[in-house]
């Protein structure tokens, strides 16, 4: 296999609570994947399935974040792209090129290009897409079980009506996100 492709997307830039995360995928053009699409298109049950079936097919894969407190030091952006490299260094195969979803590379040691709508059309940036959700997904998941009151398992940590009621009721947790406008808002109150 002479050009290997990397796909890199990231999961959780907007949410008011909880890490960034980002997966790299080098796809087996020898075990396709059938029904690979941006992770935000597909039901929760189907994005779990294809996670499953990419993580046993592709060539390679690697799944990073940045914490909050990374968020909060450096700005989302480059927590994201910080999560991008990190993913990609975890990969266990070196790809030829690395195709980024968005509009910004992140620093990489490799040959790399930013895909806008790269989730939508390009198959192994949908597979990271999907890999990066469902990992953050299940650190949500996991941080609800500690924190029950904000409701994490029904928005992830996402600006809904849901979590500002939690938020305004038991103040800001340590997984919050403080740079964002609302956290930083309610911690000023408190002051």
């Amino acid at each position: 296999m002479s050009h290997l492709i990397c796909g890199v997307d990231e999961a959780g830039r907007g949410p008011l609570a909880g890490p960034v995360y980002a997966a790299a995928v080098i796809l087996d053009p020898r075990r396709p994947i059938h029904g690979l699409a941006d992770s935000k298109k597909l039901s929760e049950r189907k994005r779990e399935s294809l996670a499953v079936e990419i993580r046993d097919r592709a060539l390679a894969y690697g799944i990073a974040w940045a914490s909050v407190e990374e968020i909060d030091s450096i700005n989302i952006l480059q927590a994201t792209l910080l999560a991008m490299r990190r993913a990609v260094e975890a990969l266990g195969v070196l790809p030829t090129e690395v195709l980024i979803d968005g509009n910004r590379c992140p620093q990489l040691a490799l040959p790399s290009r930013a895909v806008i709508g790269g989730d939508a059309s390009e198959p192994a940036i949908s597979a990271a897409s999907i890999l990066a959700k469902t990992a953050r997904d299940a650190e949500m998941l996991r941080i609800h079980a500690a924190f029950p009151e904000y409701g994490l398992d029904r928005h992830k940590g996402y600006d809904t009506a849901i979590h500002r009621a939690a938020l305004n009721l038991h103040g800001p947790a340590p997984f919050h996100r403080r740079s964002f406008a609302p956290v930083r808002a309610l911690l000023r109150e408190a002051e």
